[in-house]
């Protein structure tokens, strides 16, 4: 019998397992998708997640990444440092994730959707047509496809219903985030 994810491989839609990263503490590293290590500038812990910083070296458009892993909410919120010319009006971006995590490790499994925020103006769901061919390819089982779907509305409907202000809704539940110093 066929299944659903060599049907999407064979009409050669863009199908592919869920993405997982690597976040190690004590050796102050990150592992991406792809299995590359990279040192990791900043780890720190807060009750509500973990945040890290660091560059993005060979990106072609983003120069550093700063991030926030927030279990409570499903979410990895990233914000980036552009290299000149490549700038962009994105204030957020938004991974739905699985977070798992331990003293020392985190990790993270990609769910597809995303949702980029410019503040003040939209929050913007992406990547619903990978979420879904993914979800009928079986990569995904359906609790934690309905699971990524609520948690992706229930982030499009809280930037919203806050003026599309990001830092004001996850203030709202009780997620205060902090950037290289600069609180939000």
């Amino acid at each position: 019998m066929t299944t659903q994810r060599e049907i999407a491989e064979r009409l050669g839609l863009p199908v592919h397992p869920p993405k997982t990263e690597v976040f190690d503490l004590d050796a102050g590293t990150n592992t991406d998708p792809k299995g590359h290590v990279r040192a990791v500038d900043e780890y720190r812990v807060e009750p509500f997640g973990l945040y890290l910083a660091r560059p993005l070296p060979g990106h072609p458009r983003l120069a550093y990444v700063e991030s926030w892993l927030l279990p409570a909410v499903g979410l990895r919120v990233s914000r980036w440092r552009w290299h000149p010319g490549h700038e962009s009006d994105l204030d957020y971006y938004l991974d739905v994730v699985d977070i798992d995590s331990t003293p020392a490790r985190w990790s993270t499994v990609d769910l597809y959707l995303d949702i980029e925020v410019r503040t003040g103006r939209e929050a913007r769901l992406l990547d619903v047509d990978e979420f879904v061919i993914a979800a009928k390819a079986d990569l995904l089982d359906t609790a934690t496809a309905q699971r990524a779907l609520e948690t992706a509305n229930a982030a499009v409907d809280g930037v919203a219903r806050h003026g599309y202000d990001l830092p004001k809704w996850l203030l709202h539940k009780g997620i205060a985030l902090t950037w290289r110093g600069h609180p939000e």
